[in-house]
């Protein structure tokens, strides 16, 4: 398929797929004629790619889910260096959790101070 109709079915813009060429995740195949051409597989990848970025993932970060794919594994994620990501992942998420209930509790304790000014909140 062409890059108009693979952009299509990917919900995204040549522009992007352009753009994941010159970074490396999209193969860059061209015919006889100049146009690139693309197939079943590249549309897996670029799935891959949107549904890791849908969860916060940035596009480097894709990067060993892509080459899993390619490797010939049937999901992106059944490789050591995917798994790592996705670790790595869970504890970036897991601190910013930890520091979303931290400022949680501070601006509960403002509002409460701001509710009642004779409250006296310890800490």
């Amino acid at each position: 398929m062409r890059i108009g109709e693979l952009a299509e079915r990917a919900g995204t813009t040549t522009r992007t797929l352009r753009y994941y060429e010159s970074r490396g995740l999209l193969p860059a195949r061209r015919t006889g004629n100049g146009y690139r051409t693309y197939d079943e597989s590249d549309l897996r990848l670029l799935r891959q790619i949107r549904t890791l970025q849908d969860f916060g993932f940035d596009l480097e970060e894709t990067r060993p889910f892509v080459e899993c794919l390619r490797a010939g594994h049937p999901e992106g994620d059944a490789c050591p260096a995917s798994l790592a990501v996705y670790r790595r992942k869970l504890d970036e998420l897991d601190s910013l959790i930890g520091e979303l209930q931290a400022v949680r509790a501070k601006i509960g304790v403002r509002l409460a101070l701001a509710e009642d000014p004779k409250c006296e909140l310890g800490g």
